[in-house]
């Protein structure tokens, strides 16, 4: 895509397809893992989640969003995902907007062991909730991904993918992968990077590649601050950010 030639609102839809489509992920990451919320325990994020298209000066994320995650039964987690997204488009358009509420179920079938990963499946469904044409969410869309994770006392790895049902015109079907890889320096610090791709989610746009490092503040067992900064490598110029804060009980 190159400025000048896409209306800077039909531009800014484009990108904020793909900022709301890669929410679905493991926080502070795009990509996530099989590890359920323990049964009867609550996970709740209060968090936001940003990309900035350095080429075109725009801006999509959202400002916040709340995750609320249920362990409904053993290796069984219930999800719910409620954006209040945004747009900036250089040098003031700035719109705001809550159209979708996203549901899920993590479901762990393999649990780890000493020469065996972790796995899981986490299928997600959104369906639009308040119409609003600025923010080009208009059907049901649907992710079904697999999820492998293997640790090592203090490291932690995990990764997969999956694949996207993206209805609507101008939107096409679209294929996620990604791997993180986490180390906890001390009980208060844990780092960790990602590699992630993605081929395009609407006709017209290109693939992206792309690297996060981030990681989480450990304040306490059930308080945490989780953050990351990410760039595109390939094909696009992404700054991607994320930074909440992640209760559990």
């Amino acid at each position: 895509m190159r400025g000048g030639f896409i209306d800077k609102h039909v531009l800014g839809v484009m990108v904020l397809t793909l900022t709301i489509d890669l929410l679905k992920a493991g926080p502070p990451y795009f990509t996530d893992d099989p590890d359920p919320v323990e049964f009867h325990h609550w996970e709740y994020y209060i968090s936001t989640e940003n990309i900035f298209d350095v080429r075109n000066r725009n801006a999509t994320g959202t400002l916040p969003h709340i995750e609320i995650n249920y362990g409904a039964v053993p290796n069984l987690q219930l999800h719910l995902l409620l954006p209040d997204s945004y747009q900036y488009s250089y040098p003031h358009d700035l719109d705001l907007g809550y159209t979708y509420t996203e549901f899920g179920v993590k479901y762990r079938f393999v649990k780890e062991r000493k020469n065996v990963p972790e796995i899981g499946v986490f299928p997600i469904v959104e369906i639009p909730t308040i119409p609003d044409n600025r923010f080009g969410k208009e059907y049901i869309q649907i992710y079904l991904p697999l999820w492998l994770q293997k640790s090592w006392k203090k490291l932690t790895t995990y990764g997969g993918g999956g694949y996207w049902i993206n209805p609507g015109s101008g939107n096409q079907n679209w294929i996620f992968a990604g791997w993180e890889v986490q180390y906890d320096f001390t009980d208060f610090l844990t780092l960790g990077s990602e590699i992630y791709y993605h081929t395009a989610s609407t006709t017209g746009n290109i693939s992206v590649t792309g690297l996060t490092l981030g990681g989480s503040l450990n304040f306490t067992d059930h308080i945490h601050f989780i953050f990351s900064i990410g760039h595109s490598i390939f094909n696009q110029n992404l700054i991607t950010s994320y930074a909440g804060m992640y209760f559990t009980l």
